[in-house]
């Protein structure tokens, strides 16, 4: 029976199933920390004034316009298809630079499955980041900027001290669905070998030839690790929002001081 084959691929498979789902939660925290940090970067110079005349202003075009190529391409493309160009690309760009320095830094020509994966999540977190935080510095009110730069604050300080506060508050739910999202999405990286929890499910199935009921477990896993995530992230979220309510002050209680005439 069904049930039966349930429990004892779960109780002989463990272990493995375990090592999946440290590896899924390895790379989905290290990708979606690295990711952010890409987005904030990329959301803060995307904001950067316009630069009227010189040569910061062809600069910060050639920036913009790179950054844009990048977000475009990460965004418009299967991540699937990002793992595969990365982990076989890469150590072809690594052959290019050795052939042209004549130095191989220690490189011997192949690259860690591992290492490939975070870079692809990473990149590709960073890509969806940018946009939230884009929207996220945009929306906090323009007279706040104008206020910081009226007590002479550069932008880079204005972001720093007045606007990223409020930016890292406001996209903290986006952060943890984007979070979320990367702890399923690490499953295309089976396709260059990274061992997460659908890569170890398809070898217990080619093993046991009972497709349906291990890839049934592996979503109950998947389904209690996203539970369990934005359990938490919610309770960050009611932490950072401080009370729901507040107690009101009634007027006819407030003592008022006796008139002394």
């Amino acid at each position: 029976m069904s049930l039966e084959w349930l429990v004892n691929i779960a109780v002989d498979n463990w272990q493995m199933f375990l090592r999946g789902i440290g590896m899924t939660m390895l790379i989905s925290v290290i990708a979606t920390i690295i990711g952010a940090v890409i987005g904030l970067l990329i959301g803060v110079i995307d904001t950067i004034p316009k630069q009227k005349k010189g040569v910061k202003k062809y600069i910060l075009l050639v920036i913009r316009v790179v950054l844009r190529i990048y977000v475009e391409f990460f965004r418009g493309t299967p991540m699937m298809v990002q793992a595969m160009v990365v982990f076989y690309g890469l150590p072809l760009i690594m052959i290019e630079i050795k052939n042209l320095i004549g130095t191989d830094f220690g490189f011997d020509g192949d690259i860690n499955r591992v290492f490939a994966g975070i870079l692809v999540v990473s990149l590709n977190t960073g890509a969806y980041m940018a946009e939230i935080v884009r929207g996220g510095i945009i929306s906090v009110d323009q007279g706040q900027f104008e206020a910081a730069q009226a007590i002479g604050m550069s932008h880079w300080k204005t972001m720093i001290h007045v606007v990223l506060p409020q930016v890292m508050r406001n996209i903290l739910p986006a952060t943890g669905n984007q979070f979320v999202m990367n702890i399923k999405d690490t499953a295309v990286l089976s396709v260059i070998g990274v061992t997460e929890i659908f890569f170890q499910t398809k070898s217990i199935a080619g093993n046991n030839f009972r497709y349906f009921e291990s890839f049934f477990i592996a979503c109950l896993i998947y389904l209690v690790l996203t539970i369990i995530v934005t359990q938490i992230l919610r309770y960050f979220e009611r932490r950072l929002n401080g009370k729901a309510s507040y107690q009101m002050i009634d007027e006819m209680s407030i003592r008022r001081p006796e008139n002394p005439m």
